[in-house]
C-alpha cells in the first residue's frame, strides 16, 4: 500500500463517494488576510507558516470589521501547468474592504457557480491529507467526467465556520469554481 494512501486512510473520509452541492453563490465573499506563492512541493511548508504569520498580526492587531459570525476562507488561484505553481490566500471574512491594515491584502471570492464538497478529517491533525486528498479526487477524477470545467477566475476555497472548531467531528467546505461544458 502506498504511503499516500495510509495517511488518507487514517486522516480522511472517503470523498469518492460523495456529489457535490452546485450552488450559485450570490454575493462576493470578502476577505482580509495574507497570501504566499507555493507550489506541490512546498504548500505543506508554505501554508503552516503563513497561517502562523497571520495568526501572529491578529494576536497584534484587529481585523478590521470582521464579518459575524465568523468565517475564515482559504483561496487557491492562478495555478500555472508548466510551472507548478499557484498562490494561496488565507483571510478573516469581513463586510468591507474599506480599512486594508499595513501587512494584510483584501481579496473578493467572486459570485459565481460552485460545486462544493464537505471535508471532514477523521481527526484535526488531518486537515492537510484530507484536503489534498479531496482537491486531488476533484481534479483528476470528478471534473473530468462531469458537466463542468473549471471557471478559471479562482481555482477553489475552502470555507471555516464554527463547524471546523469542533473537537470531533470537524467539517469545512470545499468550493471549487465551475462553469458548465
Amino acid at each position: 500500500m502506498a504511503a499516500s494512501s495510509i495517511f488518507e486512510r487514517f486522516f480522511a473520509h472517503d470523498i469518492t463517494s460523495i456529489e457535490p452541492r452546485i450552488v450559485d453563490l450570490e454575493q462576493p465573499i470578502q476577505i482580509l488576510g495574507m497570501a504566499v506563492d507555493t507550489n506541490p512541493k512546498t504548500v505543506y511548508r508554505d501554508i503552516p507558516a503563513l497561517g502562523k504569520r497571520f495568526a501572529n498580526f491578529k494576536k497584534m492587531q484587529e481585523i478590521p470589521n470582521k464579518r459575524l459570525p465568523w468565517g475564515f476562507a482559504a483561496v487557491s488561484k492562478g495555478f500555472d501547468e508548466e510551472k507548478g505553481t499557484f498562490t494561496y490566500f488565507m483571510g478573516d471574512r469581513v463586510t468591507t474592504l474599506e480599512q486594508i491594515p499595513d501587512g494584510l491584502k483584501a481579496f473578493e471570492i467572486p459570485a459565481a457557480k460552485y460545486a462544493v464538497f464537505p471535508i471532514r478529517p477523521k481527526n484535526r491533525f488531518g486537515w492537510p491529507v484530507a484536503i489534498a486528498s479531496a482537491k486531488r479526487h476533484i481534479y483528476t477524477a470528478w471534473l473530468p467526467n462531469s458537466n463542468y470545467t473549471p471557471a478559471g477566475m479562482i481555482d477553489d476555497f475552502e470555507y471555516h465556520d464554527e463547524r471546523s472548531l469542533r473537537k470531533s467531528n470537524p467539517e469545512i467546505d470545499l468550493y471549487v469554481s465551475i462553469k458548465e461544458r
